[in-house]
């Protein structure tokens, strides 16, 4: 435990981060499963959906620096491929 008054605010203020981060990875992760989950099952509609939503949430992770630029633009390739492929 830390004694310096900076040092217990850091450890506060990078507890209330790491839960940020958290939930914006978990919920990019999500959304790419989701749309995986459709590919699938063959449902062309609720793919292409979810591939829009899939892709904003990864766009939102990489702006604020959880994915690199470049596995960001990896993810994105994949998964449109992948819903190209479906047609």
């Amino acid at each position: 435990m830390p004694n310096i008054k900076s040092a217990k605010k850091r450890m506060r203020s990078s507890v209330k981060k790491t839960d940020v981060n958290t939930l914006v990875t978990s919920s990019m992760k999500t959304a790419i499963k989701k749309f995986e989950r459709a590919v699938k099952e063959g449902n062309k509609e609720e793919a292409s959906n979810n591939l829009n939503v899939a892709i904003q949430k990864i766009d939102k992770a990489m702006s604020t620096g959880l994915v690199h630029k470049n596995k960001a633009a990896r993810l994105k390739s994949r998964l449109t491929k992948m819903k190209n492929t479906m047609e």
